[in-house]
């Protein structure tokens, strides 16, 4: 008996049932979808074509993309919060602004509502002064190295990032007084103007430790002792020194720098002569001439000498003035000269003068003067208050009365 062959994998007998083959083969490929799914492979879902093969497939564009979604990375950021710690104000400040006579070594205090902010610039002075600026919690102070400039005037300053915008915006500025007269005194000293010398020590000068700019040169009085350039000073000399006051040594030795340096000699020392002073101490520019004194003696026979550096160098006869018209006792410089020059004038007896061409003039005292003058005699009153010299001789001492000279008349 012939086997009925075996159709699409049946079992031997086994009929297919109506249908049955379609739905066979669609478990089966059920099956092989969940096989592929499970280890990546890829599925048609096309119904409509014809079941093939699976690897026969190819390779299948899907009909849509698929949606990727990707977690962002998210940073959370905390708010920033800015604090604007406000400017101090200003509370004081010393010297009070607009004052004047402001002391040369003033410090300048400023005190603020609170301590400044670090790293706030600190107050500056116009014109700068060297110094420098100290801070104790809210006070500033300022200390001048050398002293303000003598008459300055200074405008502080005050930085916008130190202090309120109101009060930053404007200067407050004061006045200085003049050099203190010691500070002239000691360099007049260094100079050789006085009879003195000024130093750390009795044998050395300060002018070799002075700066060599005049801006720089100290306008406070400096550390140091005054000694005595020469030996055997007259006493009518040395009685007139008095350091650190007014004194007519000081007063005849401002002459004599005036008049070296060409200007006029009105015995201040104004801020012209504080100018030229510091100038030639930073130029070492001393005086070039010698120190001359002159004395002048009534006792008779009259006699005038010049004292000069340490010794009397020249002695001469002289008249000074008769009753009525004596001749003022006392020490006094010499404010003016002239090669020859009219006096006009009325002695004691009421005769009026006029005389032209007198030589050799040097008033010390209003209209008294050393003076060249014709005379038979000379060693006694005979003047109506001036000091007459022999001509030749009132020309040698002439040469050695330079303004400021002072003349001491004694006896």
């Amino acid at each position: 008996m012939k086997r009925a062959a075996k159709r699409d994998g049946l079992p031997d007998g086994a009929q297919e049932p109506e249908g049955g083959r379609g739905r066979y083969r669609a478990s089966m490929a059920a099956t092989a979808t969940l096989a592929l799914v499970a280890t990546g492979g890829v599925v048609s879902d096309n119904t409509a074509n014809p079941v093939r093969h699976l690897m026969a497939l190819g390779p299948q564009t899907p009909s849509r993309s698929p949606t990727v979604v990707t977690a962002a990375a998210t940073t959370t950021v905390p708010p920033t919060t800015t604090t604007t710690v406000p400017l101090p104000w200003v509370v004081s400040i010393t010297p009070h602004p607009g004052a004047s006579g402001v002391a040369l070594s003033q410090r300048v205090t400023i005190v603020l509502s609170r301590s400044p902010q670090p790293g706030a610039p600190m107050p500056t002075l116009v014109p700068p002064v060297a110094g420098r600026w100290t801070t104790d919690e809210a006070t500033l102070t300022f200390v001048p190295a050398g002293g303000y400039e003598p008459w300055a005037t200074e405008r502080l300053v005050i930085p916008a990032r130190l202090a309120l915008p109101q009060v930053a915006s404007s200067g407050a500025g004061f006045v200085v007084q003049g050099p203190n007269i010691l500070r002239v005194e000691q360099l007049l000293a260094e100079l050789k103007y006085l009879p003195l010398r000024f130093g750390l020590t009795a044998y050395q000068t300060s002018l070799v430790t002075e700066p060599s700019t005049a801006a720089a040169v100290p306008s406070a009085p400096q550390p140091g002792e005054f000694t005595w350039r020469y030996p055997d000073v007259p006493a009518s000399l040395t009685s007139l020194w008095s350091p650190d006051q007014s004194n007519l040594l000081t007063t005849g030795a401002v002459m004599q720098f005036e008049a070296q340096e060409n200007m006029p000699t009105d015995d201040t020392a104004g801020p012209q002569v504080w100018k030229s002073l510091t100038a030639a101490v930073a130029a070492r520019r001393v005086d070039p001439d010698p120190y001359d004194y002159l004395m002048v003696n009534e006792n008779l026979p009259e006699s005038l000498v010049v004292w000069r550096d340490g010794r009397e160098i020249y002695k001469t006869p002289v008249n000074t003035g008769v009753y009525g018209a004596t001749t003022q006792t006392g020490t006094f410089p010499v404010y003016a000269r002239f090669l020859t020059t009219t006096m006009k004038g009325t002695d004691p007896d009421g005769f009026k003068y006029d005389v032209p061409n007198v030589p050799w003039v040097a008033y010390f005292n209003g209209g008294d003067a050393v003076h060249g003058y014709w005379r038979y005699s000379y060693g006694y009153p005979q003047s109506n208050g001036c000091v007459e010299l022999p001509i030749a001789n009132a020309q040698v001492v002439w040469s050695m009365d330079p303004l400021g000279t002072l003349v001491t008349v004694s006896g």
